[in-house]
């Protein structure tokens, strides 16, 4: 069973024993990521997390990745609107030196001014090659249009001209700030032993220290728009966005079983109508994405220019008809999928150790699995009307289309269907 401890500084820890395993895994979550980044500031904390593996403490960048591999351990990290993680998995013995390298990740980044340079340069890279893959910058687009103006709406990537302002000593400073220990959780689950993690966690983190200042996450808000953008592809690339519920609402579990309804997999809506019987895209699905307050339901499809049009108008009409003739067997089913990737997921123990630190992070506490299931088991036909009726009622919608000139008549078809107007 999975218990909570926090130290004197305020960093909290998650200890999750899975029996039977010879491996761990270890993360620690800062729970503040490009959402809270001001503008001059955007993508400073995905720059961050590529200096830190630099050099940290006394390893230079190659010898943290040996230390962690010469022990059969594999680390990672990733930045995310709200967190930004770093994870170590490594057999029952690598735990204490996972946590003394992440410890030094976090803690005691060098941020050398000359692989400062070097690494813009590589994030320059990253940032070219969404813009040369369709089917990544159409998320791009459509994430802007929702989120116009805010962290939301700005590519955690950043900007090669945003990020070419960082300095050392101003990416040290953001460092404090968004690593500071009242938002940070370390979490291990698999063969790890509570005194053991407790010891290793004083030893490496009790240092942190609170920033001077804390940023802060703006209020979300969905603005809605249509972004047509032509590209001589061979294929369109489609996606539909609606305002909805955060994770934090009660009609959390309500969406994420909209969407698998709608479009999570073959026996899908979307799958079913637009791909086996009208044969107008090879790949469509629907998917939720939800933050702290606010949520998007989301449809991609790729398809063919000259379809793109009706292939919106499916796409609307099956999302404004599904509450009101939605089956008890299609109920069942989603719920019995989403119950499955819940609980597959907590088969890792990467998974888990995850899932517990943003459990802790955003709710302060950890949610066992049966309140989960009978969060999802909850759910009923009235639970999808309410959910529906609150996401149609602001007549705001995203389309994103990137593809032919003609797949762009998509944008007012999607809108016509859906709100009676273009």
């Amino acid at each position: 069973m999975a218990s909570v401890h926090t130290l004197s500084n305020g960093v909290r820890v998650v200890c999750d024993p899975i029996p039977g395993l010879e491996t761990s895994a270890l993360s620690v979550v800062a729970g503040r990521g490009a959402r809270f980044e001001p503008a001059d500031r955007s993508g400073w904390s995905h720059l961050l997390e590529h200096m830190v593996f630099k050099g940290a403490g006394e390893r230079s960048a190659k010898a943290i990745v040996e230390a962690i591999e010469g022990e059969g351990g594999q680390i990672n990290a990733a930045t995310g609107y709200e967190r930004t993680s770093y994870q170590v998995r490594c057999l029952a013995d690598g735990l204490d030196l996972g946590s003394a390298v992440l410890a030094d990740l976090i803690l005691r980044p060098r941020l050398e001014a000359d692989e400062l340079v070097r690494e813009k340069q590589v994030i320059g890279q990253e940032i070219a090659e969404v813009a040369d893959t369709p089917d990544d910058l159409v998320f791009e687009l459509a994430q802007e249009a929702a989120f116009a103006g805010q962290p939301l709406g700005r590519s955690i990537l950043g900007t090669t001209a945003s990020i070419g302002t960082a300095t050392p000593e101003a990416l040290s400073d953001w460092r404090d700030q968004l690593y500071a220990p009242d938002a940070l959780v370390i979490s291990a689950a698999g063969a790890v032993d509570e005194a053991t993690l407790l010891r290793l966690a004083e030893r490496d983190f009790a240092a942190a220290r609170p920033a001077a200042a804390a940023p802060q996450a703006p209020e979300a808000r969905f603005a809605g728009g249509q972004v047509v953008t032509a590209r001589k592809l061979e294929q369109a690339n489609l996606v539909f966005l609606l305002p909805t519920v955060g994770v934090k609402d009660p009609d959390y579990f309500a969406l994420r079983l909209f969407a698998e309804i709608l479009g999570g997999g073959m026996a899908s809506r979307l799958f079913q109508e637009a791909r086996e019987r009208r044969g107008l895209a090879y790949a469509i699905d629907a998917y939720s994405e939800t933050y702290a307050d606010q949520g998007v339901l989301g449809v991609f499809a790729g398809c063919a220019a000259e379809d793109a049009e009706e292939l919106a108008k499916v796409a609307a009409g099956e999302i404004a008809g599904l509450a009101s003739s939605v089956t008890d067997g299609e109920l069942a089913r989603a719920k019995a999928q989403l119950k499955g990737s819940m609980f597959m997921g907590r088969e890792s123990p990467l998974g888990r150790a995850e899932q517990a630190a943003a459990q802790l992070l955003l709710f302060d506490r950890l949610i066992p699995p049966v309140e989960l299931a009978q969060g999802v088991d909850g759910v009923e036909p009235a639970d999808l009307r309410r959910l529906s009726d609150a996401m149609l009622a602001p007549g705001r919608a995203v389309v994103s289309v990137l593809g032919p000139r003609r797949a762009g008549a998509a944008a007012g078809a999607f809108h016509q269907t859906l709100f009676g107007r273009a």
